[in-house]
């Protein structure tokens, strides 16, 4: 990842982040978090966030057990 460039923060379906350069179409499957910035700032976010790394269908199905 370069640091001279925006990243913003992606998430999919499953609820799992990525980090994505902001200047780049998003691909199939993801969706823009609100979140950009630098690469650290956008890490950082992420880390706060993403607490529960648990793909969401996983999370869902433990939780109906």
């Amino acid at each position: 990842m370069r640091d001279d460039i925006a990243y913003q923060v992606l998430v999919n379906d499953e609820d799992q982040y990525s980090l994505w350069p902001a200047h780049r179409d998003i691909p199939a499957g993801w969706r823009a978090e609100g979140t950009t910035g630098t690469k650290e700032e956008c890490s950082a976010h992420v880390d706060k966030v993403w607490t529960d790394m648990r793909p969401k269908s996983l999370r869902e199905a433990m939780d109906q057990a």
